[in-house]
């Protein structure tokens, strides 16, 4: 192993971090950055929960290595959305389309990445962005219900 200086932006600040290679992305974002959102649920990419944007792309930053962070652009679901709160968020609240919360981060990550792409998606198309997103307690109904009102305009 060796140590690794990286510098990247995340959430719309530049970031510099010393690593340990080799090591994921997510390694960096929780224990070199202290960004909490990004949960390690699986470390195989399996289950979403780590998902974030890297250059304008939805990722499992558990499959991503720290060294390729280096230049990149990164937001988790702590920078989506600046100082107010995403309007996906505010869907997902006010259905109370949460549970224990560990899965959250993801489903939003991947919810905020298609709303970016299509205002108003069908509902396969919630159904399909969320497909990499492992939730073990909402059985999604509240999830796909809150993101098919958001995207019918009820926010």
């Amino acid at each position: 192993m060796f140590a690794l200086i990286i510098e990247f932006t995340l959430n719309g600040s530049p970031a510099t971090a010393r690593v340990m290679s080799p090591g994921s992305a997510l390694d960096v974002l929780r224990d070199e950055l202290g960004i909490l959102g990004p949960k390690s649920g699986c470390e195989q990419g399996e289950c979403g929960s780590c998902s974030v944007m890297l250059d304008g792309a939805v990722v499992c930053s558990c499959l991503v290595m720290a060294g390729d962070l280096q230049g990149s652009v990164v937001i988790t679901v702590e920078g989506v959305s600046g100082e107010e709160i995403h309007p996906v968020q505010t869907a997902m609240h006010r259905a109370g389309a949460v549970q224990c919360g560990f899965c959250t981060p993801g489903i939003v990550i991947a919810a905020v990445d298609l709303f970016e792409r299509r205002p108003h998606p069908t509902g396969d198309e919630i159904k399909e962005a969320l497909a990499g997103n492992i939730c073990r307690c909402t059985g999604y109904g509240a999830i796909v219900r809150a993101l098919e009102g958001l995207s019918a305009g009820a926010d």
